[in-house]
């Protein structure tokens, strides 16, 4: 009878054991399966996490892409769509010419037409010149959508443009160094110039850079009648978007010469005009002082909210424009597009 009791009870721990080390697996395996569910499902998401091509540029994907800025006026740059076969220079199609029309051109018929030449003083300790200070509030006291000086921010901004006129070489340079550095700048281009240098504009527009309108013919706005105002911009503007597929709405003016009517009726067409705050003779070929000359002028000028004016036609621009570029960063300055103006 005892052994009876004892090999029931031996029995029943060995049931024991076997159900505890059951539980065990289970658990285990259960750990486990979770594990490799987890990592599989960080795997697909790291598959499925894919860097768009860049704006611009051709890709086997870029149809799926969604296309770059918009069709509302309240924005100021415009690029087409990437979809169908009849593509432009940059790859992107072709937009619908603007009609640039004025409601009421009366109303501009009694605003002062005087000529009004832009200057801008010579900073220095990394403040703005009494002269851009007063010019900025001038255009903010009429309510003009103008911008010599970022007043706003109260960073240390810096707003990079070119004025090009013409062609001599340098340009691809620049576009060079504002790549190298992940630097976007604002060109200020006249028609001839995007005519003969289709390629060199359109890597401008592919590389996120502003293709800002300097007009047809370069002329004095000041001494333009309302039509011809509108002829000078329309002309520019329906040329980039019938052959680069973009057009933006930022102008400057030839010289720096308008009046008050001038700037009222580009800001009624939509245009911000954009002066600058930093400056130097860089575009007289005559008086080129080498690259050294470039970077200690600039850099002794530069303060914050900057608009900077520079010629892409100087080899001085070109051979110090990467130093500028890396010495004003080290010095807190952060280089933004004129589409981050406020």
């Amino acid at each position: 009878m005892k052994r009876k009791i004892i090999a029931v009870l031996l029995f029943c721990l060995v049931i024991l054991f076997v159900s505890c080390n059951d539980n065990n697996i289970t658990e285990t395996t259960t750990e486990n399966t979770t594990l490799a569910e987890s990592t599989a499902e960080e795997t697909t998401t790291e598959e499925r996490t894919t860097i768009p091509p860049a704006q611009g540029l051709e890709s086997e994907d870029a149809t799926a892409e969604s296309t770059p800025g918009n069709t509302d006026l309240s924005s100021r740059i415009f690029y087409g769509e990437r979809t169908g076969t009849d593509k432009t220079v940059t790859g992107l199609e072709a937009l619908e010419k603007r009609a640039f029309t004025l409601p009421d051109k009366n109303k501009f018929s009694e605003m002062p037409t005087k000529l009004r030449e832009h200057s801008y003083g010579v900073a220095s300790d990394e403040k703005p010149h009494n002269i851009s200070i007063a010019n900025q509030q001038f255009f903010n006291e009429k309510g003009f959508d103008a911008i010599c000086l970022d007043t706003k921010s109260g960073e240390k901004v810096l707003y990079l443009t070119f004025d090009c006129g013409y062609e001599n070489g340098y340009t691809s340079k620049i576009l060079d160094v504002l790549k190298e550095k992940g630097v976007t700048a604002a060109f200020f281009c006249t028609l001839p110039q995007v005519r003969d240098n289709k390629e060199l504009i359109a890597r401008m527009v592919n590389e996120g850079h502003i293709v800002g309108n300097h007009s047809v013919s370069h002329p004095d706005f000041s001494s333009l009648s309302t039509e011809k105002i509108i002829e000078e911009v329309k002309g520019f503007d329906d040329y980039m978007r019938e052959n680069f597929g973009y057009s933006s709405l930022y102008f400057r003016y030839p010289q720096g010469k308008y009046s008050e009517k001038s700037t009222a009726v580009l800001n009624e067409l939509g245009f911000k005009c954009v002066f600058w705050s930093l400056a130097y003779a860089d575009w007289d070929l005559d008086n080129q002082k080498g690259a050294l000359y470039a970077y200690e002028t600039v850099l002794s000028r530069i303060h914050p909210g900057a608009v900077i004016l520079l010629h892409s036609v100087s080899p001085d621009n070109a051979g110090a424009l990467g130093d500028i570029i890396d010495t004003a960063v080290s010095r807190g300055y952060v280089f933004k597009s004129l589409e981050e103006l406020n």
